[in-house]
Formats: structure tokens, C-alpha cells, sequence
């Protein structure tokens, strides 16, 4: 074999490597073009929930959007939302295709779909660990399909399913369960947690126990409450008290006129009764009584 065939082999087993390598170019081009598309897709759709929520503040309803995961620094949750019934904790999905729940199986294009479920109840319940025990019932989670507007379902974990046009009206069908001072309260606690330069660790039972003096946390919604409803108290206070000593007042001046008025009709029936005795009665001279023993005759 010449030079010049080997050199024509050589250049043509150059050729091939060169041809795989575009070829696998191509493919790693075309995956991180579809990657790009789903997240451009999700991004999308995550916007358009963000909206409806949004305009749900006039109802009560306060969003936190694309915040920290507590204890998944890398990770982060689409929407919390806070308001009269509750805090829900809302996964976004922009998936194509047929998507139902079977069975209690949330499923896409007839494949099961459990770790997206799972996902957001693990969501949930790490929001859930950050607030004291009163709230943490009021707490749900909530899938949000943008591609299926009318889904309205529940998976078997407990997981809702909704569909963007079913969002809001299912919210306004909760009943109430915070008043507006607790839903501000929790929402800027929340806020604070979440929205930092950092994730806040996973809490559990044990660290509550501790106390959030010994956390690097502000202190719990139910704390925060007590102490704005201390402020708030504090600047009505001077107002509250004056009303209050008036209407101390009043009463103790009515109780007094009636204790005299009683006093005075005691006085005077005593003295109404004490007067008869009181007359003197001129001396009557006194009779004789008859005699008892009869005079005997003389004989």
C-alpha cells in the first residue's frame, strides 16, 4: 500500500471521527434547544399564574413568587400564597399533552407523574415547618396546570390539582381561616425567610422546641402578631383608658346616689316608727281598783 492510500485512509478515518463528533454536536444542540423550550415554556407559565394570583390581593390574598425551598439551596418554589384560607404552597406546570388523575395517579400522556406530586408535598411541608403549629394545618399544596385550565382534581396524596382557570375561584371558595392582621403577619415572615441571598435550613420539631431565640430566624408569626397588636394597643391606649375611667365613672356615681337614697328611706322609716313612741302621753290619775275582800256586817 502507497502513502498516498494510506494518507487517504487517514484522512477519511478523520472524516468519520469528525462526522460523530458533529453528530453528537448536533444531538447535545438539539436537547439543550428542547431544555431551552421548556423552560422558556415553564417560565411562561409561571408568569401567567403569577398574575392570577396577583389579582387576588383585592380578596385578601398576598404572593410570594419564585422564593428559596427552605433546606434546597439550589431549588426554589414557584408561588406561596397567604391569605383567609390559609397558605398555599403552588407548583406551576406547563405540560402539553393529556394530563388527568386516574385513580388518585396524576398522569401525563397516560405516564404517572407521582414525582411532581411528591415534589410539591415536600414543598409544602417545608413551608410548613417554618411556622408555629396553630398555621401549620392551614397550610396546602397545590399543582397548577397552565395547558389544562378546567382540572380540577385531587391526587391520593392530598396533592390538589388545578387547572389555571379553576385557580382563583377555588380560592375564593375557602372558608376563612386567618384574619387580615395574621395573613400581613405571615406573609412578611415568609417574606423575610425566603427572599434572602440564602435558603433557611429545614426545621423540624426539635428546632422549634429550642426556641427561635436559638435560630438564626425572626421570630414566628404568632410572635410577630402579638407584638403589632402591642404596638397598635399602645398607640390606643391613652384613648381607651380615658373611655374607660369615664365609664368607671359613670357607674360608680349611679351606685353611690342609690346607696344614699337607700340610706335615706332607712332613716326615715326609722324615724316614722320611732315617732308615736316618741309622744308623751299625759299622766293618767290612778282608780282604785274595787276591793276584793267583802266588809263582814256587824252583829
Amino acid at each position: 500500500m502507497g502513502d498516498s492510500e494510506l494518507a487517504g485512509e487517514g484522512a477519511a478515518e478523520q472524516a468519520r471521527l469528525a462526522g460523530e463528533r458533529v453528530a453528537k454536536l448536533r444531538q447535545q444542540l438539539e436537547q439543550a434547544e428542547q431544555t431551552e423550550r421548556a423552560w422558556a415554556k415553564g417560565a411562561a407559565g409561571e408568569a401567567l399564574v403569577g398574575q392570577v394570583l396577583d389579582g387576588l390581593a383585592s380578596q385578601g390574598w398576598l404572593a410570594l413568587h419564585d422564593v428559596h425551598w427552605p433546606g434546597r439551596p439550589k431549588a426554589n418554589l414557584d408561588h406561596i400564597l397567604v391569605g383567609p384560607g390559609g397558605v398555599i404552597v403552588i407548583d406551576a406546570k406547563n405540560w402539553s399533552g393529556e394530563v388527568e388523575v386516574r385513580n388518585g395517579v396524576l398522569r401525563q400522556n397516560g405516564s404517572s407523574r407521582d414525582r411532581a406530586v411528591s415534589a410539591v408535598a415536600e414543598q409544602g411541608a417545608a413551608v410548613a415547618a417554618l411556622l408555629e403549629p396553630q398555621h401549620r394545618r392551614l397550610v396546602q399544596a397545590w399543582l397548577c396546570m397552565v395547558d389544562q385550565p378546567d382540572l380540577d382534581s385531587v391526587a391520593g396524596s392530598g396533592v390538589s390539582i388545578r387547572g389555571l382557570a379553576r385557580l382563583g375561584r377555588s380560592l375564593e371558595a375557602m372558608p376563612a381561616a386567618l384574619d387580615p392582621a395574621t395573613v400581613q403577619v405571615i406573609h412578611d415572615y415568609l417574606l423575610g425567610l425566603l427572599s434572602g441571598e440564602t435558603s433557611p435550613p429545614l426545621l423540624t420539631t426539635k428546632d422549634w422546641n429550642a426556641g427561635p431565640a436559638d435560630l438564626d430566624l425572626a421570630s414566628g408569626p404568632a410572635v410577630a402578631l402579638e407584638s403589632r397588636r402591642s404596638r397598635q394597643h399602645a398607640t390606643t391606649a391613652p384613648h381607651n383608658s380615658r373611655r374607660k375611667r369615664a365609664a368607671r365613672s359613670r357607674p360608680t356615681g349611679c351606685l353611690a346616689a342609690l346607696f344614699y337614697l337607700a340610706l335615706a328611706i332607712f332613716v326615715l322609716g326609722l324615724l316614722l316608727n320611732a315617732w308615736p313612741h316618741a309622744q308623751r302621753q299625759p299622766p293618767v290619775a290612778p282608780r282604785p281598783s274595787p276591793s276584793l275582800v267583802q266588809p263582814v256586817p256587824s252583829r
